[in-house]
């Protein structure tokens, strides 16, 4: 069996210390070295070939943002970077996922880190400069009165980023449910609300839900639902993690069918796992339209394949084309058009 060899970057003995035991613990995970700056890890990369490399945000020298930056520009690999989930560790961790890291793990925790290093080994990673384009945004858009709902894990930042950034400011409303830690959703939100024109906010319990608005599940405490009655409604439900998740897309994508059925949109991205194949196969026997991310852009081809073997794909796209894609099928049908 062929271990995934590992290079460890961290400023603090310690936790290098921590984190190769926890990975070690692992019997399919081998730690080939450690680094104590980005000027250490360059040369230990020439030296050893990770194919994994963990990277801590905060080192002397230069910032694991720089370094990774670098790395993806010029020698693409998987990067797992480890932060302090603090708001500050939150939006600089968004940063690095925007950028191509593979996932991002709290200190002292490492929460799932050996399932994810596993996982980043087998990803794939383009150079920066071939990530796909965002499109040109649509001008004199006229939505149906369809929702769009999405569900994205691992490899969503990037990908959600992609397909929103080209939205019109009247757009349909949309729901996103993004398996992420619970401080990291506000930075996100925010940060998507900066490069898209509709508003973008994390979801509250009880907002209405209107076209021009995009919605984010918050993290980790309750899943997003939607609710209906004269105005349509977001609804912040607490309970058990559904399919391994809280938020689960499998609970939004299930709701969005029964509320909305025939008049909704569904999409399923990048991602670790087989949540949202079950809700999204409801949402399509309901009528909706759905759109799987297709094998070759995803950074991890988990959710979209099982949804897609679920029979809950109506069609596979790439990313650079999906958001075209949706707002075509959230569209106001032009009858009688030249």
């Amino acid at each position: 069996m062929k271990k995934t060899r590992v290079l460890i970057v961290d400023d603090s003995p310690t936790i290098r210390g921590i984190i190769t035991r926890v990975l070690s613990a692992d019997p399919e995970i081998e730690v080939v070295g450690t680094a104590g700056d980005p000027l250490e890890a360059r040369e230990a990369i020439k030296t050893l070939s990770p194919d994994v490399i963990t990277l801590d945000v905060e080192m002397p020298k230069m910032t694991g943002i720089e370094f990774l930056e670098k790395i993806m520009r010029l020698r693409p690999m998987p990067v797992i970077m480890v932060s302090t989930l603090t708001q500050a560790g939150a939006a600089i961790s968004i940063e690095a996922l925007e950028l191509g890291a593979f996932d991002c793990v709290g200190k002292p925790a490492f929460e799932g880190l050996p399932e994810k290093v596993k996982a980043a080994a087998r990803a794939r990673v383009r150079p920066l400069g071939e990530r796909g384009r965002v499109a040109e945004r649509k001008r004199d858009y006229r939505p149906s009165n369809k929702l769009l709902a999405i569900g994205s894990s691992t490899g969503g930042v990037e990908a959600l980023l992609t397909v929103l950034a080209a939205f019109p400011e009247n757009c349909p409303p949309t729901l996103i449910t993004q398996h992420m830690p619970p401080t990291f959703t506000a930075s996100f939100a925010a940060r998507l609300d900066r490069v898209c024109a509709p508003k973008v906010a994390e979801a509250s319990d009880g907002a209405p839900i209107l076209p021009g608005h995009i919605y984010l599940a918050p993290g980790g405490a309750a899943h997003l639902e939607v609710v209906g009655g004269v105005q349509p409604r977001c609804k912040l439900r607490e309970g058990e993690t559904v399919s391994g998740h809280r938020p689960s897309v499998d609970v939004l994508f299930t709701s969005v069918a029964e509320i909305y059925g025939r008049r909704s949109v569904g999409v399923i991205l990048t991602g670790m796992g087989r949540d949202g194949a079950q809700g999204l196969k409801l949402m399509r026997d309901a009528g909706a339209s759905t759109i799987g991310q297709d094998e070759s852009s995803c950074v991890v081809y988990g959710m979209p394949r099982v949804a897609f073997e679920a029979g809950a794909v109506e069609r596979q796209v790439s990313l650079s084309a999906i958001c075209a894609a949706v707002l075509d099928l959230c569209a106001v049908e032009m009858r009688g058009a030249a």
